[in-house]
């Protein structure tokens, strides 16, 4: 929210105290206190009538520190608050020395605060011998409007070059300088500034990252109010933010998943090809046999089929019941599916109709969000006469829980968790939460209910859900897909986009509507959003009005089906490593390029390509006609799919046919392709091929293969002295072999641990 007219000005009606003049500085073991008063303090008489600002400093980890700005200190915490782990750190803390500086310092780990309080007001973070950001002496406002409301802003200085990231699943480009953001979850898909997934946390590759630890609106201008500065500010009277120290993104990622949960583990059956029934079109047993047959006719691996949301009767959304007209023995017909060798993922949302039978049953056990008059609260948009669950209340989560396991007992493997945003204001809840946090808090209370469900019936590393919606800490429970695409190119670099910035948010996990959602795509954006869903974290075929399957389209569309699917489930050895980093480490599978490439200014700004992993170079192609720019980093890459290489750092246009694209495997990488193409989930270790790419001399790495559901696994140590490279396997007994480049696979010897060959 913007409150000056320029640099000099504020709009009419507003106006802003500031920081001025340091009164007193009050240290703790773990604290550090500065109150300042909002003008200059020459003479006692001066303390009358002056508004006061407190700031104070805390920590909950090495090199996080915490600030809060506070005016008027008597209000309520009515909640919600975002869950921050909170762990030991290394504090010292420092009030100012009368013989020295006049400063007062809180240190955590390797990153300081350190408070002027002397002349004008500021507060330096420093880590790594430099400044990272600064709150200037204009920086810290407490604001009035002209409406009377209060705010409470803060503005941290950005330095020449430094590009700003993040702020949750936005659609348009990855690097938000210039850009007005606020932070409020809507239903608005891929092709506006609203966004399903709002993180008020932002990153910038100056080695830093800022966490507004406030899940109620947060307006930010991103070098818009002041062009060296990102503005962020919240509605009340305080305003409580965490500047995370890297030095690189992925460490501020890290420590940011840290703080706000780490993603669960997902099981390895969740990165195969997932099939839908589509949103509105028809379907019964018949139809949906004739889709997965289809598949296996045609040899298209399919590891999920999900049934959308007419799986329950029109007008019903949601009561869980299967429709009767068309699903007459869903306990029988699921089973028959399974036996296929599939999984069942089905849609929900937390929205009852009022023609559910849930309906009547919620409202006299008091579990559906209220009026503040006490009567339920309605409309009609989605569902007629809708209501929402009440998941402040524990007993109306365990109710909402409890209608969810019937369908897990029939045979369902996950749940489609869509919508979450449209959460109203004018409400009371069970808890007493304020209405404007619980907004875009609800979706967090809603994901974490399904997926606590799962882990508790499926056990932890088989929960998975298909998520829409989130907040700060959503990472937890993946999956969550990009929303409602159009059938366009220009949709699918947006859906791009938005997925990297997610990334740059903490989230691990990420997929979309393979050819799109809104209409039917042509033949040719199907086939190119094939290649670009099949080298996602996660895949699904899924559309509004219209079948995904890919005979809908032509011939090619299947066998470039088949090609993807296949290269995806022999890549799984590598993605589910790179899945494991995402659940133990909080660094993402797909990685915009920053991320991999920190020292790489060319890399800062580049949204039409990705790294998947820390190997594999992927660039959608964004046309019918072929044709493609990609961004090389240093080194010789050569190109997975035909062994071509390529040397950067510079940016390459090719053209490629329809079962191709750009991926490129990174110097000095060990690759491990499975032995299988027909399903994700098999021992990746058994028959495992070491592809080896642009060694250099002196090389020496570590290559982990992980074993099933999360087991040890193998470990094969590769080193290169000279044109001689040796591979040491450790924690395997079965076949394996070695593979320089494109050249021929060289086989170990039964039960043998190690191998010696010549570059």
């Amino acid at each position: 929210m913007k409150f000056t007219d320029g640099y000099w000005q504020v709009l009419p009606g507003v106006t802003i105290l500031r920081p001025q003049a340091v009164d007193d500085v009050v240290t703790g073991d773990e604290s550090l206190t500065v109150y300042a008063a909002t003008g200059p303090l020459e003479k006692r008489g001066d303390t009358l009538n002056r508004p006061l600002i407190t700031v104070s400093f805390d920590s909950p980890m090495d090199d996080v520190v915490g600030v809060t700005i506070e005016h008027f200190q008597g209000g309520l915490s009515r909640g919600p608050e975002f869950e921050i782990a909170r762990s030991v750190a290394d504090v010292k803390v420092a009030g100012p020395d009368l013989a020295g500086e006049p400063v007062a310092t809180f240190r955590s780990g390797a990153l300081t605060a350190r408070v002027q309080t002397e002349g004008e007001w500021g507060v330096d973070f420093l880590a790594g011998g430099r400044t990272l950001t600064t709150s200037t002496p204009r920086s810290i406002g407490v604001i009035t409007d002209a409406d009377g409301r209060h705010f409470v802003r803060e503005q941290l200085t950005l330095g020449v070059g430094e590009h700003v990231y993040g702020l949750g699943e936005r659609f348009g480009a990855l690097v938000k300088n210039g850009q007005t953001v606020d932070i409020w979850n809507a239903d608005g898909g891929t092709a506006s500034d609203q966004a399903y997934k709002n993180v008020p946390f932002y990153l910038t590759d100056a080695g830093y990252g800022v966490l507004v630890d406030q899940p109620e609106r947060v307006s930010f201008e991103v070098g818009t109010e002041v062009v060296s500065r990102t503005q962020f500010s919240v509605e009340g009277q305080s305003l409580r933010y965490y500047v995370i120290y890297g030095p690189t993104p992925k460490d501020v990622l890290r420590k940011l998943t840290a703080l706000t949960g780490r993603p669960a583990r997902v099981p390895e059956w969740s990165y195969g090809l997932w099939l839908s029934t589509s949103f509105t079109t028809d379907y019964d047993e018949k139809t949906v046999t004739s889709f997965i047959d289809g598949m296996a006719e045609r040899d298209l691996p399919l590891s999920v089929f999900h049934f959308d949301c007419f799986w329950m009767r029109q007008f019903h959304w949601c009561d869980f019941v299967w429709d009767p007209a068309t699903f007459p023995d869903p306990e029988a017909m699921l089973a028959r599916l399974k036996a296929k060798g599939l999984k069942i993922c089905v849609w929900i949302n937390p929205y009852i109709a009022q023609r559910s039978e849930l309906f009547a049953e919620g409202r006299e056990r008091g579990y559906l969000v209220k009026n503040p008059d006490g009567s339920v609260w309605q409309w009609n948009l989605w569902q007629a006469g809708m209501a929402l669950v009440d998941f402040t209340n524990p007993e109306a989560t365990a109710w909402y829980q409890s209608k969810l396991r019937v369908l897990l007992d029939q045979g369902v493997d996950a749940f489609k968790t869509d919508f979450g945003e449209r959460i109203p204001t004018d409400v009371v809840w069970h808890d007493g939460s304020d209405p404007q946090g619980m907004h875009n808090y609800y979706t967090h209370l809603y994901n974490k209910a399904v997926f606590e469900l799962l882990e508790e019936e499926k056990g932890e590393g088989e929960a998975v859900l298909f998520a829409r919606s989130a907040t700060v800490g959503g990472q937890q429970f993946p999956v969550h897909w990009g929303g409602d695409c159009e059938s366009t190119f220009v949709s699918m670099a947006e859906s791009l986009r938005g997925g990297l910035s997610l990334a740059l948010s903490g989230f691990g996990f990420w997929s979309h509507d393979i050819g799109g959602f809104e209409g039917t795509p042509d033949a040719a954006v199907f086939k190119r959003w094939l290649a670009f869903g099949l080298l996602s974290s996660h895949s699904r075929l899924h559309g509004s009005d219209s079948y995904r399957v890919p005979w809908a389209f032509d011939d090619e569309a299947v066998d470039v089906t088949r090609h993807f699917t296949r290269l995806k489930l022999s890549l799984m050895p590598y993605l589910a490593r790179t899945g494991a980093q995402a659940h133990e480490e909080g660094v993402p599978v797909m990685r915009p390029m920053v991320l991999e490439f920190p020292d790489d200014r060319s890399a800062a700004t580049v949204d039409t390509q990705y790294m998947l992993g820390d190997s594999l170079l992927v660039a959608p192609v964004f046309n019918a006609e072929g044709d493609v720019e990609v961004y090389v980093p240093e080194g010789t890459w050569t190109h997975l799919l035909t062994g071509e290489t390529v040397t950067g750092p510079r940016w390459v246009r090719e053209r490629h046919g329809y079962d191709s694209l750009p991926l490129l495997v990174r110097p000095g990488t060990v690759l491990p392709v499975g032995a299988r193409t027909d399903r994700p989930d098999y021992d990746y270790a058994d028959g495992v091929t070491l592809r080896l790419f642009e060694l250099a001399d002196g090389h020496r790495s570590v290559t982990h293969v992980p074993g099933p559901d999360g087991a040890p696994g193998a470990t094969f140590t590769v080193t290169r002295d000279g044109s001689r490279v040796q591979v040491e396997a450790a924690g395997t007994s079965v076949p394996w072999s070695v593979q320089i480049g494109t050249g021929e696979p060289v086989a170990a010897a039964p039960s043998a641990t190690r191998v010696d060959l010549d570059v």
